[in-house]
Formats: C-alpha cells, sequence, structure tokens
C-alpha cells in the first residue's frame, strides 16, 4: 500500500477550518452579555414613541387616498408598521434573552444619527461637500475604525464621486459651494 506525501490537515490549525458547532460556539463565547427586560422595555418603547411622531407628523403632511397619495401616506404606513413592531415587542418581546445589554457601543449608531442630522442641517448654509467630508471621517475613522490614510482617501473619493454624480451629470439642485 503505498502512502501519499502530504500531511493530513489536523483540525483547528486554521481558524478557517472551524467546524459549524465550534464557531458558534466560539460567536456565544464572544457574545456582549444579554439585556434585561428592563432594557427590552426601553427600547421597545423607543420604537414606538418614534412611531408615533412619525405617524403625527406624516398626517400633517397629508395622506391623500391610494389613488391619489399625497406625501405623507408612504410615512404613514411605515409609522404605522413601527408602532406595531414598538407594540408586539413591548409585549412579547420582554423576556428575550437574544438582545444585547447597552453598552459604551450602543451609542454608536447615535453618534451616527446625530452626525447625519448635522450634515443635513449643514447642507443648506454652507453646501454638502465640507459636511459630506466630515461625516465621512467621522463615521469612517472613529466609528469605523479605519486607518486614516484610507478615511481621508475614501471620504474624498466619496464626496468627489457625489459632486460628479448630482452637480456635474445630473444638474440636481443640491447645495454646493463649487
Amino acid at each position: 500500500m503505498k502512502e501519499t506525501s502530504a500531511d493530513p490537515v489536523v483540525e483547528g490549525d486554521l481558524p478557517d477550518d472551524l467546524t459549524p458547532e465550534q464557531l458558534a460556539a466560539q460567536w456565544e463565547d464572544e457574545k456582549p452579555p444579554a439585556a434585561g427586560a428592563l432594557a427590552n422595555a426601553a427600547s421597545s418603547l423607543v420604537v414606538l414613541g418614534v412611531g408615533i411622531g412619525a405617524v403625527i407628523l406624516s398626517v400633517a403632511m397629508g395622506l391623500g387616498t391610494p389613488s391619489e397619495p399625497q406625501p405623507g401616506l408612504w410615512p404613514f404606513i411605515i409609522s404605522c408598521v413601527m408602532v406595531a413592531l414598538g407594540l408586539f415587542q413591548l409585549i412579547a418581546g420582554r423576556h428575550n434573552r437574544d438582545a444585547e445589554k447597552f453598552t459604551r457601543m450602543s451609542l454608536s449608531p447615535l453618534t451616527g444619527l446625530v452626525t447625519l442630522a448635522a450634515m443635513v442641517a449643514l447642507m443648506p448654509l454652507i453646501g454638502f461637500e465640507l459636511p459630506a467630508v466630515v461625516l465621512c471621517v467621522i463615521w469612517m475613522g472613529f466609528l469605523g475604525g479605519e486607518t486614516w490614510r484610507s478615511t481621508v482617501l475614501i471620504s474624498a473619493i466619496v464626496v468627489a464621486a457625489f459632486y460628479g454624480i448630482f452637480v456635474l451629470a445630473l444638474g440636481t439642485s443640491i447645495p454646493h459651494l463649487f
């Protein structure tokens, strides 16, 4: 009987050689702590509050009819879905053990939302170029942990691409400096 000269691969030598069960166990070990019932209720109430606020704003914009919709119709439908999901989560999701506990990393989505709102507020005043660069730098450099070289390079490319598409090619009325 002839033996091959290739050495057998020992399981676990490479990270890619993990079985699905081993990989699931590794993920379970690295998972952040579970949130409690109070955190689940709080997040459900936030979704519910945002949904109710959006329902009110969309009704104020006007709903119209399905055959002649007004600007508030689709936001109204999405808002109603948010309210329903918030209520469902508040009632049925109290014992959910899959939700993560609020940690310092929980502030990242809030930071992203605040910086996006700041960009929208600054665009009519100073154009989109500078706020877009700052937004990209914050999202990629601080929130994404990218290297500063790639952050600066990609931010410049993204803003230049948006300028080329929306200002030069499409001729939109987006506020811009140049």
